[in-house]
């Protein structure tokens, strides 16, 4: 059995794959080239990140596509239910890069907190010459104990989310349509401490929370989930953070925010026309800015490989 994993796969999961028999391709084949290349060699798994997208026009013309895997949580770049409709398995690895994604989201708090990503713009450049400029336009920054961090979606990741921030003694609130409220587990040296939360209305989350984290999928309607209506109920200098789907904040009303000073920050990792993410994000002096790598840790990728491996040595056996 053939697999074409076409947004690449760790070793881990290459040799997993390789040493129980199948053959693992991590050619990147363009978009334009791939329904002729699954054809033509075969492919009856076909692995993507969130590059390669696998469309009705792709599951019709590759009739010996068997399984469609996505390694990492959101599915929107595959039309999941028409595949699954057509007699393919779909499949994806939610649980494996929460950690990463939450250790990032806290790295972007950080970082904002003291305004550590605007320093590392400025020092190189100005600190010789304006040492004390800069040593006063940076001396303003605030401390996360006992500040509130709201979470919008609490599935995987927005719980371990919730673990960082409750260890670092904060206070939180999360809103989710799917649950009343979550049972967070704290590891702390050797003992686990059980806070459960109960979550609230969406709006009261904005109202209250001095930092905002996004765990939500992209919306079927492709509409913003924080736009200026949004913006509005939430604190004056409040702190944003997405490293959930490019899209689910309005780019200009989060700009003209931070213009305004009713967004300090933003923490962005994903962008809506990626790869090529709007310029006057990128210019912004108040966003920090990473490029949608909130689950490429050696680690996630290494527990990714083996989910996706896993998943198709059970459920795709070789004669």
């Amino acid at each position: 059995m053939k697999v074409l994993a076409n947004d690449g796969i760790s070793p881990l999961g290459e040799k997993a794959l390789s040493k129980a028999g199948y053959t693992i391709e991590t050619t990147n084949v363009p978009q334009p080239e791939l329904i002729q290349y699954i054809n033509d060699n075969n492919v009856e798994v076909l692995l993507v990140r969130s590059a390669t997208t696998v469309r009705k026009d792709l599951i019709d013309a590759c009739p010996g596509l068997k399984g469609i895997g996505r390694g990492g949580v959101g599915m929107d770049n595959i039309d999941v239910d028409y595949a699954r409709d057509n007699g393919r398995l779909v499949f994806n690895t939610p649980g494996a890069s929460s950690q990463a994604v939450a250790e990032l989201v806290i790295t972007h708090m950080m970082s904002m907190a003291r305004d550590l990503f605007d320093s590392n713009r400025q020092m190189p450049t100005k600190g010789s010459t304006d040492f004390k400029v800069l040593k006063k336009k940076y001396g303003k920054g605030i401390e996360l104990r006992g500040k509130t961090i709201g979470l919008i979606g609490m599935g995987r990741i927005g719980q371990q989310t919730a673990k960082y921030a409750l260890g670092l003694g904060m206070n939180v609130i999360g809103s989710d349509p799917f649950m009343d409220k979550v049972t967070i587990d704290v590891q702390v040296a050797n003992q686990t401490v059980s806070v459960e939360l109960i979550t609230e209305d969406r709006d009261r989350v904005f109202a209250k929370a001095d930092f905002i984290s996004l765990h939500v999928p992209a919306q079927a309607n492709g509409q913003a989930v924080i736009g200026k209506s949004e913006l509005d109920k939430m604190k004056e200098g409040v702190i944003l953070i997405n490293l959930a789907r490019g899209g689910i904040i309005d780019e200009a009303e989060l700009i003209h925010a931070l213009n305004t000073g009713k967004v300090r920050a933003a923490g962005i990792d994903v962008f809506k026309n990626e790869p090529t993410p709007s310029e006057a994000l990128l210019a912004h002096n108040r966003i920090s800015l990473t490029p949608h790598v909130g689950a490429a840790t050696v680690e996630a990728q290494d527990r990714i490989g083996q989910e996706l491996a896993d998943f198709i040595t059970t459920n795709f056996p070789l004669n």
